[in-house]
């Protein structure tokens, strides 16, 4: 019937109507070029080398860990943390220090801070300190923010801490402030070969 009619064309369009108006006023086309962008900038932080290399790296321990781009950065355990909606804790730091001209890395839960004192302990030397920029790259081949627990350009010794055991799982940059990967704390440890201590304040 011609009620019958009516009422469908209304219905459909109001279903419709949300979409073509913004169609026409050009909200669609600005919503597309938005969704495009960041498919680009996703795709171009997978493409950078350190990032590859952490993915290579990890395909050969699982190749279901994936490697993630974050639309926030996660240079800090506090900013992925946020951006992942994870608890602090359970972001991994990976802190690199220069021992005797030598360098070795921490990995630290987010809301640790890693002790010096039980360090030297740990690895019998006085002389401990953080590496600077270019030390870590140099080391590691990532830039502070992106430093990934695997896939270091040198090889170099790693403590865990065992802190980090309270989580299931946890998250690791990888090679770059937006990308980071999810692995379980036990395979972290197992992909890494690192020494579990206490090496936390």
């Amino acid at each position: 019937s011609i009620f019958s009619w009516m009422c469908g064309n209304m219905v459909a369009w109001r279903y419709c109507k949300a979409p073509w108006e913004r169609i026409n006023s050009g909200g669609f086309s600005s919503w597309y070029i938005w969704c495009a962008q960041k498919i680009k900038k996703m795709e171009n932080i997978l493409e950078k080398e350190p990032v590859k290399r952490v993915q290579e790296f990890i395909n050969q321990f699982d190749p279901k860990l994936k490697v993630l781009v974050l639309d926030t950065t996660a240079r800090t355990a506090k900013d992925a943390a946020e951006s992942l909606g994870s608890e602090v804790g359970a972001i991994v730091k990976s802190l690199v220090f220069r021992t005797d001209g030598t360098f070795l890395i921490c990995l630290v839960a987010g809301d640790k801070r890693c002790s010096l004192n039980k360090l030297k302990k740990i690895i019998s030397k006085k002389d401990v300190s953080m590496a600077n920029a270019d030390e870590v790259k140099i080391n590691t081949g990532f830039s502070i923010g992106g430093v990934a627990p695997i896939a270091h350009l040198k090889k170099l010794n790693i403590l865990i801490d065992h802190s980090l055991g309270r989580f299931q799982s946890v998250f690791a940059a990888a090679g770059h402030p937006n990308s980071i990967f999810k692995i379980k704390y036990d395979q972290l440890v197992q992909m890494t070969k690192g020494e579990v201590k206490e090496i936390t304040e």
